[in-house]
C-alpha cells in the first residue's frame, strides 16, 4: 500500500504546475500544530504503530518454523539476537558511511537535474523534537529492515526465488515506497536495498542494517533541523 501511495503521489507531483525540483516533500510534520503535548502523544503512537508490522513479521516466521526446521527462533535466524553487539554496531557504522556519503551526493545530483523534490526532512519545532526524531529514525530502521529485508528475503527464498530475483524484488520495493520524494529517492533507496539485501544474505544479521538505517535517518532529521535555517542549499 505504501508503494501504491508513493506512485500516486509522484503522479500528482509530476502533473502539478511547479516542476518536480521546485516542490517540497515535508517529513516529520507536527500532527497537532500548536498543541505540543497532543502532538507528542500522536507521534509516539505513530512510531509505536510503525513497529507493529516488524513484530508481526517475526511472529509469522516463528509460527511457520518449517521454513528452517532445525533453526532456533526467527529472531536468532534473522540476526536479531545479542550474540555480536559490537560487531553489529561497527558493521552498522560502516554501512551508514558507505550508503550515506554517496547518497547525499545522489540527492543533490537528482535535484540538480530536476528528478527529485526538495526533501524537508524534519518539521517539528516542539521542545521534544530531538529525542522523538531519533525514535522515529529507529522505528523506520526496525520496520524497513525487518520486513523488507529479513522477512521478505526469507519468504522469497522459501518459495523458490533465486538470490538475484529476491534481492531485486526487495530493492525495488524499498525504492518504490520512496517515489513520493522523486526518482532520485527511488534510485538511491533501490541501491541501498541491494547493498542491504546482499549484506543480510551474506551475514544473516539484521542489527547492522537497523543501526545503519537509524544513523542515516537521525543524521538527516537532526542535521536538517539544526542547519536548514542557516544553510541555503538545504
Amino acid at each position: 500500500m505504501s508503494a501504491v501511495y508513493s506512485v500516486v503521489t509522484l503522479i500528482a507531483k509530476l502533473t502539478a504546475a511547479k516542476p518536480l525540483s521546485q516542490q517540497t516533500t515535508a517529513l516529520n510534520v507536527s500532527p497537532a500544530p500548536g498543541r505540543p503535548l497532543l502532538s507528542l502523544v500522536l507521534k509516539l503512537l505513530e512510531i509505536g504503530f510503525d513497529i507493529v508490522p516488524a513484530l508481526l513479521a517475526v511472529h509469522l516466521l516463528n509460527r511457520d518454523r518449517d521454513w528452517s526446521p532445525t533453526a532456533g527462533s526467527a529472531g536468532a535466524q534473522l540476526g536479531l539476537d545479542r550474540r555480536r553487539p559490537w560487531w553489529d554496531v561497527r558493521a552498522g557504522l560502516v554501512l551508514a558511511a558507505v550508503i550515506g556519503i554517496p547518497g547525499l551526493g545522489l540527492y543533490f545530483a537528482a535535484r540538480a537535474v530536476g528528478i527529485n523534490t526538495i526533501v524537508s526532512a524534519a518539521n517539528l519545532s516542539e521542545w521534544w523534537a530531538g529525542p522523538v526524531l531519533v525514535l522515529a529514525a529507529a522505528g523506520n530502521g526496525i520496520l524497513e529492515e525487518v520486513v523488507v529485508v529479513g522477512y521478505l528475503l526469507t519468504r522469497l527464498r522459501q518459495i523458490g526465488f533465486t538470490t538475484a530475483a529476491a534481492v531485486t524484488a526487495s530493492a525495488l520495493l524499498r525504492g518504490s515506497y520512496h517515489l513520493y520524494q522523486g526518482f532520485g529517492a527511488f534510485l538511491g533507496n533501490a541501491i541501498m536495498g541491494v547493498v542491504f539485501a546482499l549484506f543480510f544474505l551474506r551475514f544473516r544479521r539484521l542489527w547492522p542494517l537497523i543501526v545503519a538505517h537509524t544513523i542515516l535517518d537521525t543524521v538527516a532529521y537532526l542535521g536538517y533541523t539544526l542547519l536548514h535555517n542557516h544553510v541555503s542549499w538545504l
